[in-house]
């Protein structure tokens, strides 16, 4: 498969009161035609902001330092706002963790889905009205040529949620990136949203880059998963070597707070202290301070990615040829 979307050194910044502070530093990953990839971390390392940088949809104190991004060959890092609209919605379109807020409260959800689709297609209303109904029917809403003319409020969470994946999914894009999708959902709700998604990828052949801070929601719906800390990845491999071959601590200690239902353990594991402040950055490895494996060379300098497989690499001097042999914490289990 080709690459289909490549984000080469991103850097990304926001300017505050308080100084700069450093949100995505020097992130690397590439996504073929087809693929699911999971960006997998604690709230705050970095990853809606780094997918909102790939559409240029940043804050005003928001700034792309460095860095590009490459669709279909194409650097769009640098083009101006009006073919970075035609961009948005029609070659990548984003579903956010809100879906609630996603909607005019004044619009039908129909009209709403149609907008979507005159922006970036010359069709008749007519035609446009067609395909809404068929995007909202693709996603699953019952009686949608009647539900076209409903608001908002007559809609559950779920529903909501699915018209939300219908108005990103109108002109056909390559990428869709979602951004915690199912996190104000109920666990039901949660689930039926995910097989959406994979039906979806499966039916229109699209690639999605998949936003979480749950291991658990990625196990079965990623190809490759990378793993965020502190605006940096630290971990990346296909679904098979994070689950059952981690590397870094920081995965290791996300693997080790997964709850098992098959433990007699009353307590769940977590990991110690807080993700570091962004605006001061500790010398070293961000994640030292919380990282019970640290080594010394740890507080004086970042690890580079170490290749482990022709799939695999993750930014820890534990995989240094000098470094001493540590195995994976005992409680570590793998997730099927």
């Amino acid at each position: 498969m080709d690459n289909l979307l490549e984000v080469n050194n991103l850097v990304v910044s926001f300017s505050t009161k308080a100084g700069e502070v450093k949100v995505v530093r020097d992130v690397s990953f590439s996504l073929k035609k087809g693929e699911v990839l999971a960006i997998l971390g604690e709230s705050g390392s970095g990853k809606s902001v780094l997918c909102k940088s790939i559409l240029r949809i940043l804050p005003e104190n928001g700034c792309i330092k460095s860095g590009e991004v490459i669709l279909n060959g194409e650097n769009i890092t640098n083009l101006s706002e009006k073919s970075m609209n035609k961009v948005r919605g029609k070659d990548i379109s984003m579903v956010f963790q809100d879906s609630t807020t996603s909607l005019n409260p004044t619009m039908s959800i129909g009209k709403q889905i149609m907008e979507a689709v005159l922006i970036h297609q010359k069709i008749s209303k007519r035609e446009a009205k067609r395909k809404s109904i068929e995007f909202m029917e693709l996603v699953g809403i019952d009686h949608a040529e009647k539900r076209f003319n409903q608001y908002p409020y007559h809609f559950s969470g779920g529903m909501i949620q699915r018209s939300v994946i219908a108005i990103a999914l109108a002109c056909s894009p390559e990428v869709l990136i979602a951004d915690e999708p199912t996190t104000a959902l109920d666990v039901t709700i949660q689930a039926q949203i995910l097989d959406l998604i994979q039906e979806l990828q499966v039916k229109t052949g699209i690639s999605i880059i998949f936003i979480t801070h749950d291991l658990g929601v990625v196990a079965n719906i990623a190809q490759r998963i990378a793993i965020m800390y502190a605006g940096k990845f630290v971990e990346i491999g296909t679904a098979k070597d994070i689950f059952y071959d981690p590397r870094h601590p920081y995965t290791w200690g996300l693997m080790s707070s997964l709850p098992k239902i098959d433990s007699d353990e009353e307590f769940l594991n977590f990991i110690p202290g807080m993700p570091p402040n962004l605006l001061n950055l500790p010398k070293g490895d961000a994640f030292a301070v919380r990282n019970k494996y640290a080594l010394k060379m740890d507080y004086l300098a970042e690890s580079p990615m170490f290749k482990i497989s022709d799939t695999h690499s993750a930014a820890t001097w534990l995989l240094h040829k000098d470094a001493p042999k540590i195995n994976p914490p005992l409680n570590l289990r793998n997730v099927e």
